[in-house]
């Protein structure tokens, strides 16, 4: 009985060191500034692209590399497939090598709503739109400096608006 508690514990090391290192479960941004959109499923469903549904409302993930948004280096603002929000700023972008669009920041915070996501072995930390819950992609550590975060995103979450063009209206 004794060796099942102690294999248990073993099995346990490597998620406890991970807590230990600061990777703590990540609170939900307010909203002060972001009212939630409670459309249902069906009605997303009718406004996307089946793909960016997907990517968006089920947590499905694009191939890396497949994003069109790799290779977008204009000046303008990322704003979410779905609702439109304004959600990362292209003075943040940058080439992670990860085949996915990567921010060192969001635009705003109240913008982002984050949960931690442990369909991995490892604890991730998950983001997505706060306005509509759309799932964007998830945040790590190993970012460039000054503030070392790698806000990784599906490229089908996003829509890219030029500086030079207004941002849509968002969707209501």
């Amino acid at each position: 009985m004794h060796r099942r508690h102690l294999l248990r514990a073993i099995a346990l090391l490597p998620a406890w060191a991970l807590l230990e290192r600061g990777i703590r479960p990540a609170r939900a941004t307010p909203l002060a500034t972001v009212a939630r959109l409670d459309k249902p499923p069906e009605e997303w469903r009718a406004l996307l692209p089946p793909a960016a549904w997907r990517v968006l409302f089920e947590e499905d993930t694009e191939p890396a590399g497949s994003s069109p948004l790799n290779d977008e280096h204009r000046d303008g603002t990322f704003v979410c497939a779905a609702c439109y929000l304004p959600l990362f700023d292209s003075r943040h972008k940058y080439d992670s090598g990860t085949g996915w669009p990567s921010f060192t920041q969001p635009l705003d915070l109240a913008h982002i709503g984050r949960r931690r996501d442990f369909r991995l072995f490892w604890p991730r930390s998950e983001y997505h739109c706060a306005r509509c819950g759309g799932h964007q992609g998830h945040v790590f550590d190993d970012g460039p400096p000054p503030r070392g975060e790698r806000w990784c995103n599906n490229g089908l979450a996003l829509h890219f608006v030029p500086r030079e063009e207004p941002l849509p209206e968002l969707r209501s």
